[in-house]
């Protein structure tokens, strides 16, 4: 199709646009990364950082691998992770596919209470008790059971799963299927792409765990990988790391901030195809 030179100046200005929105996106990531391969010589040389340094150096991640302490946080931050999924994405089916049946005994009062609480959260004194009273005080499935179905997941599900077409379902009833074999064999199949949506939000909800460490955990050596960095970076901006003159305290944040988001960034591309079905498809009805 051959187009004019109104059609030529808009897709011109398209790709311009898009090429700006990528730089805006790549520039903050490319800085991150550059800052922490910076060695201490070349910010003394150029005065500060540059986006392409002419060294580079591994000092600053060399600093966090030495620490015993990243290997057992790395160990704690992956069980979570993938135990924690594991959890969440089983609970929320389970309970995402009988709310997604509109016989079911109930149902409206039943996704009320979800409802009510995707929008009034207990607070933090009457969970922390809870948690307390379970004995699940300084424990890594303190960072697990209380965020083992998240609301939004759950919806997103329900409605996916209320997509499928109901003859399906039928058909294999008929063929004598029960309801937990209808939802192995025919629903989860078909739903891989809000299976790995939400599995998606569990995982990078569990490997950013901060807040639930902080609250609930108190021995060290259960310490997930953010509290351990924090606890690094914190103790270099004191200067009670005599590294501190060699390798600038800017420069460990920027590694501390890759070492904690290359997990996630290396897995994403893996699962991006799912990612916009499944989250198009579940907010349709939402």
């Amino acid at each position: 199709m051959v187009m004019n030179s109104k059609e030529r100046w808009y897709e011109g200005t398209v790709y311009v646009a898009l090429l700006l929105l990528a730089a805006l996106v790549v520039f903050p990531l490319l800085y991150v990364l550059s800052v922490s391969l910076t060695p201490y010589s070349e910010v003394m040389k150029n005065g500060g950082f540059r986006i392409i340094p002419t060294q580079i150096t591994w000092e600053a991640y060399g600093m966090f691998l030495k620490d015993s302490t990243i290997p057992r946080a790395y160990g704690v931050s992956f069980f979570v992770t993938i135990i924690g999924t594991l959890l969440n994405v089983i609970l929320t089916v389970l309970m995402a596919y009988p709310l997604s049946k509109k016989t079911l005994p109930g149902r409206s009062a039943l996704l009320f209470i979800v409802m009510f609480t995707m929008m009034f959260s207990g607070g933090i004194i009457p969970t922390y008790l809870i948690v307390k009273a379970t004995g699940l005080l300084n424990s890594v499935w303190s960072m697990i059971i209380p965020t083992a179905v998240g609301t939004f997941s759950l919806l997103i599900t329900k409605t996916f799963f209320e997509n499928i077409p109901e003859s399906l379902i039928e058909a294999a009833r008929i063929d004598g299927a029960s309801e937990s074999r209808v939802l192995v064999r025919i629903i989860l199949p078909m739903s891989l792409p809000v299976v790995a949506t939400i599995a998606t939000f569990y995982g990078v909800m569990h490997w950013n765990e901060f807040f639930n460490a902080v609250m609930y955990i108190t021995d060290t050596d259960k310490l997930p990988l953010q509290v351990v960095l924090r606890g690094i970076l914190t103790a270099s901006m004191s200067s009670e790391i005599n590294s501190e003159k060699t390798v600038p305290t800017t420069t460990l944040q920027m590694a501390g901030v890759i070492l904690s988001a290359l997990p996630v960034v290396a897995t994403y591309p893996f699962i991006q195809k799912y990612f916009t079905k499944g989250m198009l498809v579940g907010a349709v009805k939402g």
